[in-house]
């Protein structure tokens, strides 16, 4: 016999005869009471054990709890095709619906560079007001719902730079960004509304920075890069994943934060956002 089934077969032993002598020690009502204390007991250890799981997890281990066939509906309230991208690529294509934040991001921006602010409250809280407003905008929900907001920036020394207006601004920041290190901030936040009550409530907000250095870019590489159009629609008049990625000489940090949505992070939040959700 081996010493683990000498070890079982010990325990057994040990254990039985222990649980008939406690029941027939209380007798009926305290046998009872005894075997409530016991599954109690084995229902914490359950919920322990669940907890601690859930704590560690990421959200490849639950992403069968998101969609039409699951038990949460998750909204991402943006247009950002960059931010679907990286969504479906941590395996949530078809799992999500996205639509654009019915926020008044303008006049936010107006406000908050009003403000003693640092860039990343400024994108933080950017990434809180989209999420909230779409909240805002959910009734008679039949189904739990997580709503995610992302905001980016580009930060330059403190000068927070913005999705350029027009090809000479788009022009003006990467002549900024040329032969330099800067920031990138992406905020991001998590709302959740209940169902039937339609209840918003915030279960997660942060901000994830990365650190990039430019390459020296000449005018022409400028004028080239710009007239592919594709720095217009992105804060600091570029983007990394692509042909925007030629001009970046190094990165500290997290590319997807450079790209518009921190990964890891969004999948280790997403994932104690479900816990909260279904323990509630």
């Amino acid at each position: 016999m081996s010493y683990w089934k000498l070890t079982i077969l010990t325990a057994s032993t040990l254990v039985c005869p222990f649980l008939s002598f406690a029941a027939a020690f209380l007798g009926p009502s305290g046998s009872s009471s005894f075997q409530s204390l016991h599954r109690d007991a084995a229902t914490s250890r359950l919920l322990m054990s669940i907890n601690d799981d859930v704590e560690s997890s990421l959200l490849v281990s639950n992403v069968h709890l998101l969609g039409d066939n699951g038990k949460i509906q998750l909204i991402l309230a943006s247009q950002s095709p960059r931010r679907r991208e990286i969504l479906d690529m941590m395996g949530l294509k078809g799992r999500y619906t996205h639509s654009p934040s019915p926020l008044d991001e303008p006049e936010l921006q107006m406000r908050l560079s009003s403000q003693s602010i640092t860039a990343e409250s400024y994108t933080q809280t950017l990434a809180e007001e989209k999420a909230k407003a779409m909240a805002d905008t959910l009734t008679n929900q039949e189904e739990n719902t997580l709503i995610i907001g992302s905001d980016t920036i580009v930060d330059l020394d403190g000068k927070i730079l913005e999705k350029p207006g027009t090809i000479d601004e788009a022009k003006s920041m990467l002549r900024q960004l040329s032969n330099r290190w800067h920031k990138v901030h992406t905020g991001v936040s998590i709302y959740h509304v209940g169902p039937t009550s339609n209840d918003v409530s915030l279960l997660s907000s942060f901000t994830n920075t990365a650190q990039v250095s430019f390459s020296h870019l000449s005018s022409a590489d400028i004028d080239a890069y710009v007239k592919t159009g594709e720095p217009m629609d992105k804060a600091g008049s570029y983007g990394i994943q692509g042909i925007g990625g030629q001009l970046v000489k190094e990165i500290k940090g997290d590319f997807f934060t450079v790209m518009g949505l921190p990964m890891h992070r969004v999948s280790r939040e997403l994932s104690r956002a479900i816990s909260q959700v279904l323990i509630e």
